[in-house]
C-alpha cells in the first residue's frame, strides 16, 4: 500500500505541474489544443497519457473510471421489480451527502482518473439543487461525461436547464408502451410525463437516448418486439435489461427472461438484425435493425454477468462507497469527510476498499445454482421445449439409483435428480422443479436405449405436471404414461373427465392428435360494489388507482398466465386478448368481458374465465378499503368457437 500511495503521490504531483506549465503559458495551452484537433489527436493522447491511479485500480486489474453517485433514496414511483408498495425506510436527511459534500468526492475522484460520472437515486431529479450540482461537475477538469438515470416524470421541465448546466448523456427508465400497464407497474400515473421526457430529449439533441426497460415475464416480455420498433424513427437506445433482485421487489427466478431469450424472439421478426461492436468495459451486448434511426441493447447481468470488465464504483446517498452493486461490503466516505480526514487520507481509504473488490458479484442463492446457470445460458428454443419434455416422467423419490447411477440432491429445493449434462435437460431440471417446486419427485428422461430398469417404476409413475407451452409438441413425439410406451388418446367426444385416467387420477390431455383450428372464448363476471364503491370508481377517486384500468390489465395477464395457474392448462399462443370493463349504474356494479383468441389444438375457454377472473379480483382488491361488501357473480364462460366438440352460446 506504501508503494500504491507513493506513486499515487507521483501521479498526482504530474497532473499538478502539468496544470501549472500549461496555465503559465497561454501559447503553449493553445498548442496543445490545435495539435489534440488534428489528424493525430488519438496518437497525441497515447504519447501523453499518464497511466492510471493505482488507488482505482484492483487486484484484477480493473481500472475504474466510471463513478455512479445516488443523489437521493426517495422515489416518486413504486415500480413492482425496484420497490415495495408502502416505500422503504429513508435516511434522515442530516446523513445524506450534502451539494458540496458530493462536488468534493467527485473532484477527487476525477483528478484519479474518473471520467464518467452517472447520477442516480432514487429518483435524482427529484433533488432541489440537481441543476446546480450538474453544473458544479462540469466544471470539473478531466470528466468527460456528466449523465442522469431518471424515470422521465421531471425531465420534460428540467432538461433545457441541465443540458445548458452541462449533462451531455441521459437514460430514462420506461417497461411498458402501455399506458394503463405503466401505472400497473409503477403504481402511479405519469406515462404521458415519460413519454414527452423521451421526445423532449431527442429533441435537444441526445443522440442516443438510452431507455432502460426492464423486462419481466408475465408482466412486459409481450412488448419486446413494440420496444424494438420504438426504434425505428428515434434515435433511441433500447436497453433490455434482465430482471434483478433486490430488497422488496421478490424477485423470482420464474420472473427472469434472459437475454438470449429475447433475442431470439426479435430475431424470428428482424431476421437481418446485427450485432454492434462494443467497448471493453460495455455492461451492453448492442444490436442495430438496419435502417432504423436507433438501437437496442441488453443487460446481461443474471444470465452472462460482465464482472470481468467491470469498471464502476457507486456513491450511495448517504455517503458510502460500494464497488459492486450485488455486493454487501461499504465504506462510510461520508464518516471520513466530517471527521476532517484530508485528501490523501480519503484516497487510501478509497483504494483499500477498491483492492478489496472481489472477482466477480455475489449472485443471489438460486442464481448460484449451476443448474440454473446452465439454462439461463443456453435456453431451448420452442421446437425443443416440446420434442424434449414430452419424453418426461415424474416417479416418487423412492427410486435413488439409475443403474449405478447414483441419485443427486439439488440443496435448494431437496429434490432428487440424476447427474445429467444435455443443456436442455437441465434446463427442464431448472423450470420444471425450481419453478414449480414440486415436492418429493425426481425427474428422469426416457432414453429408447437406456438400459434402465423399467418394473422397478411399475406403480411409482405418474404424468408430468406439464407446463402448457409444450402443447407444441412435434407429430413424432408422444408423452408416455405410465407402461413407457403407450400414447394417452383423446377421444373425439365423451360423457367422460377427460383430466382423469382410468384409475381416476388426475392427468393432462394430450392434443398432439388434434387438428389447429380456429378457437375463441368470450366469459364475462359481475362485480357488485354498493353505492359508495361505485361512485367513486366512477369518479376515479380510489386511493390506490384507476380500479378499471389496473383490473384491464391484470385480466390480460391472467389470461396469459393461466397455465401457470390452472395445473392441467394446456400453454397456448394467446393471438389476441380482450378485456373490457363497464359500469352499470342500475347495480352499482361493474360488468367485465374477456375475450381471447387462438389458432391451435384446444380451447382458450379457461383463459377468457381466467381473465375475466382476475379483473374482477383487481376490481375487489382495489375496492375493498371503501367496503367489504362485495360481491363477486356470474363469472361464466358466454361462448365458445371451434374444436371437436362444437361452438356453444350461452342463451
Amino acid at each position: 500500500m506504501a508503494a500504491a500511495a507513493a506513486w499515487g503521490r507521483l501521479l498526482r504531483g504530474a497532473r499538478g505541474a502539468a496544470s501549472r506549465r500549461a496555465c503559465s503559458s497561454g501559447a503553449r495551452a493553445r498548442a496543445a489544443a490545435q495539435e489534440l484537433q488534428s489528424s493525430g489527436r488519438e496518437r497525441f493522447v497515447l504519447e501523453h497519457a499518464a497511466p492510471f491511479s493505482a488507488f482505482l485500480t484492483d487486484s484484477f486489474g480493473r481500472q475504474h473510471n466510471y463513478l455512479r453517485i445516488s443523489l437521493t433514496e426517495k422515489c416518486n414511483l413504486r415500480c413492482q421489480y425496484c420497490m415495495p408498495e408502502e416505500g422503504v425506510q429513508l435516511t434522515p436527511k442530516s446523513e445524506l451527502l450534502t451539494a458540496q459534500e458530493i462536488i468534493t468526492l467527485a473532484r477527487l475522484f476525477v483528478k484519479e482518473g474518473v471520467e464518467k460520472i452517472r447520477l442516480t437515486g432514487g429518483e435524482p431529479l427529484i433533488r432541489p439543487d440537481v441543476v446546480d450540482i450538474v453544473g458544479q461537475l462540469y466544471k470539473l477538469e478531466g470528466l468527460k461525461t456528466i449523465a442522469v438515470t431518471t424515470n422521465g416524470i421531471n425531465l420534460t421541465r428540467l432538461l433545457p436547464r441541465l443540458k445548458e448546466a452541462g449533462l451531455n448523456a441521459i437514460n430514462i427508465s420506461l417497461d411498458t408502451l402501455v399506458p394503463a400497464k405503466f401505472e400497473f407497474i409503477v403504481r402511479r400515473k405519469g406515462f404521458h410525463k415519460v413519454m414527452e421526457g423521451i421526445h423532449k430529449a431527442a429533441e435537444l439533441g441526445y443522440h442516443p437516448v438510452k431507455v432502460n426497460c426492464v423486462v419481466m415475464r408475465g408482466f412486459n416480455e409481450d412488448e419486446v418486439l413494440d420496444f424494438v420498433d420504438f426504434t425505428k424513427d428515434l434515435p433511441l437506445d433500447v436497453r433490455f435489461i434482465e430482471y434483478m433482485p433486490f430488497d422488496g421487489n421478490k424477485w423470482n427466478f420464474k420472473k427472469m427472461v434472459s437475454y438470449k431469450e429475447m433475442l431470439d424472439t426479435i430475431k424470428q421478426r428482424w431476421p437481418e438484425l446485427e450485432k454492434l461492436p462494443c467497448e471493453t468495459s460495455s455492461t451492453a451486448k448492442s444490436y442495430k435493425v438496419p435502417h432504423f434511426q436507433g438501437q437496442i441493447s441488453f443487460i446481461t447481468s443474471m444470465s452472462e454477468h460482465f464482472c470481468g470488465s467491470c469498471n464502476r464504483l457507486r456513491i450511495t446517498a448517504d455517503g458510502n462507497l460500494k464497488v459492486c452493486l450485488f455486493g454487501n461490503s461499504e465504506v462510510s466516505l461520508r464518516d471520513h469527510l466530517r471527521s476532517g480526514a484530508s485528501e490523501e487520507q480519503l484516497i487510501q481509504i478509497i483504494g483499500a476498499a477498491v483492492g478489496r473488490k472481489k472477482k466477480q458479484h455475489a449472485e443471489p442463492a438460486l442464481m448460484s445454482f449451476p443448474l440454473c446457470q446452465d439454462a439461463l445460458q443456453n435456453p431451448p428454443n420452442s421446437k425443443q421445449w416440446g420434442h424434449t419434455f414430452s419424453h418426461w416422467l415424474t416417479l416418487r423419490v423412492s427410486l435413488p439409483k439409475q443403474k449405478g447411477k447414483t441419485s443427486m440432491k439439488n440443496t435448494l429445493t431437496g429434490q432428487l435428480f440424476l447427474p445429467r449434462s444435455h443443456s436442455e435437460k437441465q434446463w427442464h431440471m431448472a423450470t420444471g422443479i425450481l419453478q414449480t417446486q414440486l415436492r418429493g419427485y425426481c425427474v428422469f428422461q426416457k432414453n429408447p436405449s437406456s438400459t434402465f430398469d423399467t418394473k422397478c417404476l411399475d406403480a411409482s409413475l405418474g404424468q408430468v405436471p406439464v407446463d402448457r407451452q409444450f402443447k407444441d409438441t412435434c407429430s413424432g413425439s408422444e408423452f408416455h404414461t405410465r407402461d413407457l410406451g403407450s400414447c394417452t388418446k383423446v377421444p373425439r367426444a365423451s360423457d367422460n373427465l377427460t383430466h382423469t385416467d382410468e384409475e381416476g387420477r388426475a392427468t393432462m390431455v394430450d392434443v398432439g392428435g388434434k387438428p389447429d383450428s380456429r378457437r375463441t372464448a368470450v366469459a364475462g363476471a359481475v362485480v357488485l360494489l354498493g353505492e359508495k364503491a361505485f361512485r367513486m370508481v366512477r369518479q376515479n377517486q380510489v386511493k390506490k388507482g384507476d380500479v378499471l384500468a389496473v383490473a384491464q390489465i391484470a385480466g390480460i395477464q391472467g389470461a396469459k398466465l393461466t397455465s401457470q395457474l390452472i395445473p392441467l392448462c394446456h400453454n397456448i399462443p394467446l393471438y389476441h386478448v380482450e378485456v373490457s370493463l363497464s359500469l352499470d349504474e342500475a347495480r352499482h356494479a361493474v360488468v367485465i368481458r374477456s375475450s381471447c383468441h387462438t389458432w391451435g389444438r384446444t380451447g382458450v375457454e379457461m383463459e377468457a374465465l381466467t381473465a375475466a377472473s382476475l379483473a374482477a379480483l383487481t376490481v375487489y382488491d382495489m375496492c375493498k378499503a371503501v367496503t367489504h361488501d362485495i360481491v363477486i357473480q356470474e363469472l361464466k364462460l358466454l361462448s365458445k368457437t371451434g374444436g371437436q366438440r362444437g361452438d356453444f352460446s350461452r342463451v
